[in-house]
């Protein structure tokens, strides 16, 4: 962000729970000299610690309180705000991922994270079960397009929507390939109870049918 006078600081969104209500406040939090100002943003609603961040961040950049730089040389982001979102979204080891792990690892089943189910193909699954040939992805709804909680930005709106549909597109040929392959996929909303997914994952790796919700 600009503080004036040719100065800039790096900015991050800071996420705060209210202990009487559980309401979720954003602010946008900086430093300047030594001290580490803060600013309100706003309250955001969504089920996941990714998407608030997102919608921290276009809260800052809609109110003006971010600039814009050019993109670093080589850099296919747009715009700083572009660049802010992706690194709010973490790629791996995100709270529903462990939440996953921790409940299948207290059912006995051992698992490989974030590894490619098949070498030749340079796409990597969350967590796989190599003999029964099992292949999990927990999808984050901001960036693979949940149906239920995607909202789309008003800022660099065009880019965002080619890069999910991009996302989406490749998520179909990545299922397509791994079961070309003999692997079954499970692909998991970062919003679902984490239980259930659970049960889906052991029934796939124990050879169960499998029941799959609508949106995953």
């Amino acid at each position: 962000m600009d503080l004036g006078e040719g100065r800039f600081a790096r900015a991050s969104v800071e996420l705060k729970v209210l202990p009487d209500t559980r309401r979720i406040r954003a602010y946008l939090r900086w430093s300047d000299g030594g001290k580490s100002p803060a600013r309100y943003l706003g309250q955001v609603e969504h089920e996941t610690r990714a998407a608030n961040l997102a919608e921290g961040w276009k809260m800052a950049w809609e109110k003006g309180l971010l600039s814009e730089e050019p993109p670093a040389e080589g850099s296919w982001a747009s715009s700083p705000s572009v660049r802010a979102v992706m690194r709010a979204n973490r790629s791996k080891d995100t709270r529903p991922e462990l939440r996953l792990r921790s409940l299948l690892h207290k059912q006995g089943l051992r698992y490989r994270v974030a590894a490619r189910p098949l070498p030749t193909l340079r796409r990597t699954a969350d967590l796989i079960f190599s003999r029964p040939k099992v292949a999990v992805f927990v999808d984050g709804c901001f960036w693979h397009g949940c149906p239920d909680h995607l909202r789309e930005s008003h800022k660099n709106a065009e880019f965002w929507r080619s890069k999910i549909e991009g996302n989406r597109i490749r998520d179909v040929e990545t299922d397509r390939l791994l079961r070309e392959a003999g692997w079954t996929v499970v692909r998991i909303w970062e919003h679902e109870d984490a239980d259930a997914a659970a049960a889906r994952v052991i029934s796939a790796v124990r050879g169960s049918p499998i029941s799959h919700p609508e949106s995953g």
